[in-house]
C-alpha cells in the first residue's frame, strides 16, 4: 500500500488512545472508514474517536440500527453497514457525509459506491495475541494533511 501510515497497538487501551488522539484532530464533514476482521478493534477505535470528540455517552457498535448519533464537540455519526452486505439501499448516507459532524463507517466496503472520494480509511489487522496493526490510508488533500499532522510529519516528508 502506497501513501499509508502504520501503528502497532499491543493493547485495546492503546487502540482506544490512538482513536482518541485522532478524534482531537477531526473536523466537521470528516469521514473515517474502519475495516478489519471481527474482533480486530474497530469499535474500540471508534470509542476512542468519540472520546476525542468529547462524547461522554457510551459508544457501542450500531450493528442492528445501522446508524447511531452522539453529541460532543462535533456530532458523531457511527455507522455499521455490515448488515447491508446483501442489499443495496440508499439510506441517505451522503447527508451524513456532507453534514456538520464526523462520520465513522464500520465495514465501509459494503457501501463502496456511496462513499465520498475524500476520506480516511483505517484498517485494523490482528498480528498475533493482542497486537493490532493499524493502517491509515488517506484519500484527498484533507486526509493527507490530517495524517501528516497525526504522525507529526513535516511537510517535506
Amino acid at each position: 500500500m502506497e501513501n499509508h501510515y502504520e501503528i502497532v497497538s499491543a493493547l485495546p487501551e492503546k487502540t482506544f488512545a490512538i482513536g482518541k488522539n485522532l478524534g482531537h484532530l477531526l473536523e466537521a464533514g470528516d469521514v473515517i472508514l474502519l475495516e478489519g476482521d471481527l474482533g480486530a478493534g474497530k469499535t474500540t477505535f471508534a470509542k476512542g474517536l468519540a472520546a476525542g470528540l468529547g462524547i461522554r455517552k457510551t459508544v457501542n457498535s450500531p450493528t442492528f440500527t445501522i446508524i447511531k448519533e452522539y453529541e460532543g464537540r462535533l456530532p458523531l455519526y457511527h455507522m455499521d453497514v455490515y448488515r447491508l452486505e446483501d442489499s443495496f439501499e440508499d439510506l441517505g448516507f451522503d447527508e451524513y457525509f456532507e453534514g456538520d459532524g464526523v462520520t465513522v463507517v464500520e465495514w465501509a466496503h459494503f457501501i463502496q459506491e456511496q462513499l465520498p472520494s475524500d476520506r480516511l480509511a483505517v484498517y485494523l489487522h490482528h498480528v498475533g495475541g493482542e497486537n493490532r496493526k493499524i493502517v491509515f490510508k488517506p484519500y484527498g488533500t484533507r486526509y493527507k494533511a490530517l495524517c501528516k499532522e497525526f504522525f507529526h510529519e513535516s511537510p517535506g516528508n
